[in-house]
Formats: C-alpha cells, sequence, structure tokens
C-alpha cells in the first residue's frame, strides 16, 4: 500500500527531511516480521519541497508531479518521458466534465471505426495485389 498523505505526522513533525516511511507490519511477541512481501509506505507530501529542478531520481520526479499535478498546465521539460506524458494524458481526462468525457469517447469511437476500416482496405489492396502478381 502506499499512502500519499496531505499532512505531516505529528510524532514526526521535527524530521523535516523525512518524508518517505516503509513500514513492515510485525508480530509484537516477537518483533518479527509477520509477512515479508507486505508495506506500506507513507508519503507526506507537505514535506517534500524540492523545485523542478531539483529532482534527479525517478523517485523524485514522482514526488514533484504528485506534489504539483494540479497545479501544472504542461508537461515540463524535466518531465519529458514516456510515463509522465502518459500520467499528464490520462489526468487531463480525468477532469473532463461528464459531457466532455462522453464527447471525447465518441469521437475516439469514430476514430478507432475509420481507422480500422482503412487498415482493412490496405490489407485487402495488398493482398490483391500479391494475388494479381502470381496469376
Amino acid at each position: 500500500m502506499v499512502a500519499i498523505l496531505d499532512f505531516v505526522f505529528d510524532e514526526y513533525a521535527h524530521e523535516t527531511s523525512k518524508f518517505r516511511y516503509d513500514i513492515k507490519l510485525t508480530d509484537i511477541a516477537t518483533s518479527k516480521v509477520f509477512y515479508d512481501k507486505s508495506k506500506c509506505i507513507y508519503l507526506e507530501m507537505p514535506k517534500f519541497n524540492k523545485t523542478l529542478e531539483e529532482p534527479t531520481t525517478h523517485f523524485d520526479k514522482w514526488m514533484y508531479v504528485l506534489k504539483h499535478l494540479s497545479k501544472l498546465e504542461r508537461i515540463p521539460e524535466a518531465l519529458q518521458e514516456k510515463i509522465f506524458q502518459k500520467l499528464f494524458s490520462v489526468a487531463e481526462l480525468a477532469k473532463l466534465t461528464p459531457e466532455q468525457a462522453s464527447n471525447y469517447r465518441e469521437s475516439l469511437k469514430h476514430y478507432q471505426d475509420i481507422k480500422n476500416s482503412i487498415n482493412t482496405a490496405e490489407e485487402k489492396g495488398l493482398q490483391q495485389g500479391i494475388e494479381s502478381r502470381t496469376i
């Protein structure tokens, strides 16, 4: 589980540079990790204060995007990677009104129908061309 928090845990407010907490469940009696493959990650977003120029790791870039996505109007140059382009596309669709989303889906359906028709015509034409050469 990954929890993206818009607050800071009171107990850890003094740790201003630490914003990620990787937590594993342990058995209280033995203090042993209960299940090694189960983990919770808590991200205290208010503590992440890097500017767009600072993120050097992929994780930092994701943190920046998660914190600032609602304020970004376009993909910044520093985030011109395929995964972030996809994220921005999804975010654009998510903010459409129900009517806009319906119109978009309808437009996409028409586009796919036309594209499929063209692809079918090209395949048939190619097949006819191949058959006419063998005669």
